[in-house]
């Protein structure tokens, strides 16, 4: 599943007009999953494959969600919104109780723009993964070096589960801690969605977009993602 918000002005919680424009990139986890079931039929699978579109758009308005708001996720958990600004994980967490209650696959991979704190912890060269499966995690790590995608995997201890426990709700949208850890944070959230399946949570906001021509890349929309979710399906 990917995440897809549209554009992300970060709602009430704005974000800095310097590089605004790059917020069109931040349904780059949509797109990735969108072109793999576009290219899917030339692989022929012989098993099923789900695709999941998580769209929105965060744009501030006269009704827009406020820092404060608690909400109820479609599996009944509720969220204590301290941060209009990750909204990402919001429709992730939709998104994946959907798939743990309707669809129960025998894997679930989510990938998303979801952390700036992805670029300051890796860069633009490698994109984070973690999760509660090593077995799918080696195996999306193995496609990454296949197609030069390459992913960094990062812990997700009960430490930093806890970081996302609220006072008020199941769970808030940010750690108490605020920017600690919020790549980690990030996935400890999308976790009380996952429910029994097999999972793997990809950060791609610090690979999504580049500033420069790569001769693997181009700059602007990367498409990451794309070949290394393919290459996992074939294996």
């Amino acid at each position: 599943m990917g995440k897809g918000i549209t554009f992300d002005s970060g709602g009430i919680s704005i974000k800095p007009s310097k590089n605004m424009d790059e917020m069109v990139g931040d349904k780059a986890g949509a797109c990735a999953v969108l072109s793999v079931m576009l290219a899917l039929p030339g692989l022929k699978p012989n098993y099923r494959v789900f695709g999941v579109l998580a769209l929105s758009e965060n744009m501030p308005s006269g009704s827009a969600q406020k820092p404060g708001d608690i909400v109820r996720a479609s599996n009944g958990k509720s969220i204590e919104v301290l941060n209009t600004d990750a909204e990402g994980r919001l429709v992730l967490a939709d998104a994946m109780a959907y798939v743990s209650r309707e669809l129960k696959p025998d894997y679930a991979i989510d990938i998303a723009t979801l952390t700036g704190g992805c670029t300051v912890a890796l860069g633009r060269y490698a994109s984070a993964i973690l999760g509660n499966d090593q077995k799918l995690i080696d195996a999306l790590i193995a496609s990454g070096e296949n197609v030069f995608e390459r992913l960094w995997q990062l812990p997700l201890w009960d430490e930093y589960k806890d970081m996302v426990k609220s006072e008020f709700a199941d769970v808030r949208n940010i750690s108490i801690y605020n920017g600690e850890a919020s790549t980690i944070t990030g996935g400890a959230f999308i976790s009380n969605f996952v429910g029994d399946l097999k999972w793997a949570h990809i950060d791609i906001a610090s690979t999504s977009w580049s500033r420069e021509s790569k001769f693997y890349t181009s700059s602007r929309a990367t498409g990451v993602g794309t070949r290394l979710l393919l290459d996992f399906l074939k294996r």
